[in-house]
């Protein structure tokens, strides 16, 4: 499917008010020497269209004080702070375990810092679950949210399933769990939608779609992910747009290995997407579709598409799609080094972390104007 001259992947543990207030002012002066050992910017960012979804910040969450410089995240409140910091449009965070004050106090800062929000939830695995799925989605709607992002798989469909009928089953199991949803999102008035996170091919998601037919659901298109399924990032784009409530709008850089390639979400402008045509399709069928930046700073992934396993859930596809999609990879493999954070001390990752963020904010607000 890819076409190679498309150049184109617990309760809440609050802070006390003393130490909140000296975490924002440490944030404060954090981002006052940006310039210094961030990213070499010239002017303060100006207030961006575009938000961050909570992956950007992988390394940051949780860190806690591991770091001098880089204050960890330890709720959403913090994350949507700093990205109002930043020049972020607004977030996409997960809203588990929120209560009803702290939701309320989300509201507040998104609404005074006229920020928008994106709930990040888990589907309701089974009919007990329901009432934790009901709970989460009144929470992210009593804080703002209109849409839901969501996953059908934790992990990657190649090194998850050792069979096609696992998928199989997989599919059958996560329809489910979204027919559970839907009365919820329904009686709510909350959008929920999908995203193809490794797991589904344009092709399923689709028939998804259609299976499904709700006003409630539809897709979050993540416009890197399918490059490691071996699908074409524009043809991914134009397929799933017209079901799109909400993206992750990310670049990838590629590299081949002994098994296959490398993929690795890159700064955007740097890689191979062509950002301003995906940006384009999408508002062609969504104007006002949020661009959620998911910059997620980490080690290359392989996708070892020359291995047996990766084609156990891939039964019947033609070998064809493997010689486009290597073929793409060669042309438009990079020269440069694909970010790394093997071998950096907890500093160093939030440090490269939030370099990587601030860099993707500077070429949307200068090149993509969003």
């Amino acid at each position: 499917m890819f076409d190679s001259n498309k150049k184109g992947p617990a309760t809440l543990n609050l802070l006390t008010r003393r130490k909140f207030a000296r975490k924002i002012t440490l944030l404060t002066t954090v981002m006052s020497a940006a310039p210094n050992f961030l990213y070499p910017l010239t002017v303060p960012l100006k207030r961006s269209a575009m938000g961050l979804a909570a992956a950007s910040y992988a390394n940051r969450w949780g860190s806690g004080d591991a770091s001098k410089k880089i204050p960890g995240f330890e709720h959403a409140l913090q994350m949507l702070i700093h990205c109002e910091s930043i020049g972020a449009g607004g977030v996409q965070v997960g809203t588990k375990n929120w209560s009803e004050d702290f939701a309320g106090r989300v509201r507040d800062y998104r609404e005074r810092k006229e920020l928008y929000l994106e709930g990040s939830i888990k589907l309701p695995q089974n009919d007990a679950d329901i009432e934790r799925f009901r709970t989460e989605a009144m929470r992210s709607s009593e804080a703002g949210a209109k849409i839901l992002r969501t996953v059908c798989l934790y992990g990657r469909r190649y090194e998850n399933f050792e069979t096609g009928q696992a998928f199989e089953q997989f599919k059958e199991s996560s329809i489910k769990s979204i027919e559970r949803a839907e009365p919820v999102l329904n009686k709510l008035r909350l959008k929920l939608a999908i995203e193809n996170h490794k797991d589904w091919q344009v092709p399923d998601l689709l028939a998804l779609m259609k299976h499904l037919d709700s006003e409630w659901i539809g897709v979050t298109l993540d416009t890197g992910n399918n490059i490691s399924l071996l699908e074409d990032p524009m043809y991914v784009v134009e397929s799933l747009a017209p079901y799109a409530f909400t993206t992750h709008l990310k670049d990838m850089g590629v590299k081949e290995y002994e098994d296959g390639f490398l993929l690795s979400e890159v700064p955007l402008g740097t890689g191979v997407l062509d950002l301003r045509s995906i940006i384009d399709v999408c508002r062609k069928y969504n104007p006002s579709i949020v661009f959620n930046l998911e910059m997620i700073t980490r080690n290359p992934l392989k996708i070892p598409c020359f291995t047996d396993q990766y084609w156990a859930t891939f039964k019947g596809r033609p070998a064809t799609d493997l010689v486009k999609a290597i073929n793409w990879v060669r042309q438009n493999k990079t020269d440069k080094v694909l970010p790394l954070v093997e071998g950096k001390t907890t500093e160093e990752k939030l440090i490269f972390e939030e370099r990587n963020v601030l860099a993707s904010f500077k070429y949307a607000n200068t090149e993509l104007e969003i």
